[in-house]
């Protein structure tokens, strides 16, 4: 890839540590209600459990729906993800067009299956009504330095995707070194990846801020050599206001402004926004929406 010669892999840990030194110092204390109201719009409502079924998508879709009329102040979220088979069920049960249907796909979470059989599953959410993709990059190939290969696998997949969001997600936390992490990032982006975004949920750690800094450096770096703006998605592990504000304020520090949206910044959760909820109205951390 030629990105990956283009642009220098390793990490200065000295200045990742300033990084987020800034990024912790701008959280403001106090309740920001209108910041709360941001990170709410940001969400990927994720349900991603083996018990999922008709009856549970049903319900959170119905919670949705009746968002706006029990909080008339808070925005909708940015999505709801949920598996392949259960994308017919968002999209019967959804009434807010404004909300995206996400999927997972190509053989989610391990990523352990033929090609092929990763573009049909997507190509089947797609045609169920999935509008967003989230795939796993094949981790044990990139481990095994096989990045050409990679690279096609992305590369046939957005390609087949068309003008469906695809979201790439690194699984940072298999990822045991800095320059890892800067050099999945810069070949998914390369690839095609709309989005790239740092973890499953499924493995420990999840997200870290240390992984989320280093991602979005390399979406600067590439912005900066090619003009493409793309987005940003933590997940896994980010069910308090503290750290979903912390990963707005590294967005902020090293992206800027133009990344605060929707279209280019997610926030992957399940339990965030009942705890925005919460605390938006004051209702304590246990309060239970969805």
């Amino acid at each position: 890839m030629k990105i990956l010669s283009e642009l220098n892999l390793t990490v200065d840990p000295e200045e990742l540590k300033h990084q987020l030194e800034r990024s912790e110092a701008a959280i403001p204390t106090g309740n920001n209600k209108e910041l709360l109201k941001q990170l709410f719009s940001l969400i990927d409502l994720t349900t991603l459990s083996e018990q999922d079924n008709t009856e549970n998508v049903s319900h959170l879709c119905n919670k949705v729906n009746q968002l706006a009329e029990a909080y008339p102040e808070m925005p909708s979220v940015a999505a709801i993800c949920v598996y392949p088979e259960l994308v017919s069920v968002v999209k019967e049960r959804l009434d807010n067009p404004l909300i995206s249907i996400a999927s997972v796909g190509g053989g989610f979470p391990a990523s352990q299956t033929f090609t092929n059989i990763k573009v049909m599953e997507i190509e089947q959410a797609i045609q169920q009504g999935a509008e967003e993709i989230d795939i796993v990059m094949p981790v044990g190939k990139f481990l095994m330095n096989d990045l050409e290969y990679v690279a096609y696998e992305i590369q046939v997949i957005k390609e087949r995707v068309g003008p469906v969001h695809l979201k790439v997600i690194l699984e940072t936390g298999s990822l045991k070194d800095y320059s890892l992490i800067r050099k999945a990032s810069l070949l998914a982006i390369e690839a095609g990846a709309d989005f790239i975004k740092t973890s499953t949920g499924k493995i420990s750690p999840g997200a870290t801020p240390e992984a989320m800094a280093i991602m979005c450096c390399a979406i600067r770096d590439y912005y900066n050599r090619t003009g493409r703006k793309i987005g940003i998605k933590p997940a896994g592990g980010i069910s308090d206001t503290r750290t979903a504000l912390l990963y707005y304020h590294i967005v902020k520090e090293i992206l800027g402004e133009e990344w605060l949206n929707k279209e280019r910044f997610r926030i992957g959760a399940s339990r965030l926004a009942n705890r925005i909820l919460g605390e938006f109205f004051d209702k304590g951390p246990d309060f239970s929406y969805f």
